[in-house]
């Protein structure tokens, strides 16, 4: 107990009670490289003020470096071997059809927003896209003092639905368009409007990655994103709010030298060399919005549907140009720590220039509108920021250096760690 409410248990782990407003933001493509650039141009004074006075690190984001295990790392403080969310889709090998990872009941244990709601605290949750928001809002009552909602939607808020109603009109802005930076934006002044309006304990601010698939750090597009992210953390923080910073993931250029994607067609190599229809190839980075990565990204997952001799397979796709690793199931589980039941029979990691994807005749890269390919889901994009504007207490500050960060720690370091909650 922290002397004014028990503390909440989430699957398995204690967490205190909060007594300042703490707001988590998961930075959609927050690559590390964007901070480190604008940081040093002296871009960004709310986030060098917060890294002055308060503590950072990089950290090590879930695997595959995708959006939707990673959100769920850090909303139930546990790995995916534990939650059970590793893509935004895997394959049902009873049916041989792909299935989608995106509702509340593939995901597994509590998260920790929704333990708080139970214990009386009012939470927020608030994404981009509306695929996160049925998980994120997991163990919620969406009513008084429990919202939950997306920017996609934010026109169809009910109370019933989403705790909330008429959300165009308490943010001011108008209905967002998917592929926008605006979306992102539209999170945060949401967030900021019920921060001033009610202090809500614990609110989870999920944002898109549209910027950094289509934007370098260099380009003036991204400068002016980040430094309305950077706005933002300053009005928060003048909204006495403790924040917590990190990503989903990073984001690296997948293109060569004259602007065309280097894609490891994998499906199509594999027909060629086993046959046609012995594997299937399944690209976990697929959702309902691929205009801006066409199902291209750093991790792919191969089904078998009859016996095969795994050295031989494995052998076969380690030498192929782009590739960074490959590995059984039992070895991926056991270094990306990752449910074993909803694991392929070969994982398979692409160099940090490259990306894989199953055949060439089922990628539309017509969204991409002639723009240098840049996505992510592999090691290479699984550094994350880990930022707290509150200071750790002493007891945790040498360990924490020197320690092997998991993004997924986030909200135990921002509630148990630091001296501001």
């Amino acid at each position: 107990m922290n002397g004014i409410k028990p503390d909440v248990i989430v699957n398995g782990h204690s967490y205190r009670w909060p007594l300042k407003p703490t707001v988590v933001i998961c930075i959609d493509g927050g690559d590390p490289e964007y901070f480190d650039l604008y940081l040093s141009q002296g871009l960004l004074p709310n986030l060098a003020n917060i890294i002055q006075q308060g503590f950072s690190a990089t950290a090590k984001g879930t695997m595959p470096s995708f959006t939707c295990p990673n959100n769920m790392s850090i909303i139930t403080g546990t790995p995916a071997s534990q939650h059970g969310i590793s893509g935004n889709y895997y394959l049902d090998t009873h049916t041989w059809q792909p299935v989608v990872m995106t509702g509340a009941d593939l995901l597994r244990g509590d998260t920790i927003l929704g333990n708080f709601a139970k214990a009386g605290a009012f939470v927020v949750s608030i994404t981009a896209k509306d695929k996160l928001r049925k998980q994120l809002g997991k163990g919620l009552t969406p009513g008084a003092r429990q919202i939950s909602f997306s920017s996609e939607f934010a026109g169809q808020c009910t109370i019933a639905d989403n705790g909330i109603e008429h959300v165009l009109e308490l943010v001011g802005m108008p209905q967002p368009e998917i592929y926008s930076q605006q979306l992102s934006l539209f999170v945060l002044e949401a967030g900021l409007k019920l921060l001033q309006m009610y202090s809500p304990d614990v609110m989870y601010l999920s944002l898109t990655d549209w910027v950094q698939h289509k934007y370098a750090p260099e380009d003036a597009q991204a400068i002016d994103f980040y430094i309305k992210l950077d706005h933002y953390f300053g009005r928060f923080l003048e909204s006495g709010a403790v924040l917590a910073l990190t990503a989903d993931h990073g984001m690296s250029d997948k293109s060569d030298a004259h602007g065309a994607p280097n894609v490891i067609w994998l499906q199509d190599m594999l027909d060629a060399q086993l046959g046609a229809g012995v594997a299937q190839v399944i690209c976990p980075i697929t959702d309902a919005y691929v205009g801006h990565h066409g199902s291209l990204g750093g991790f792919v997952r191969v089904w078998f549907r009859e016996s095969f001799d795994l050295a031989l397979v494995l052998a076969l796709i380690a030498q192929i140009e782009g590739v960074e690793s490959c590995y059984s199931k039992v070895d991926a589980c056991r270094i990306f720590d990752l449910p074993i039941d909803r694991e392929a029979d070969i994982v398979v990691v692409a160099q940090k220039q490259y990306c894989i994807g199953s055949s060439a005749l089922k990628h539309d890269l017509s969204g991409l509108h002639g723009d240098r390919l840049r996505t992510h889901g592999g090691i290479s994009e699984a550094v994350v920021p880990f930022i707290i504007s509150a200071p750790l207490r002493p007891e945790f500050l040498n360990n924490a250096h020197n320690a092997d960060l998991n993004s997924y720690a986030l909200f135990d370091y921002v509630l148990n760690k630091t001296g501001a909650v």
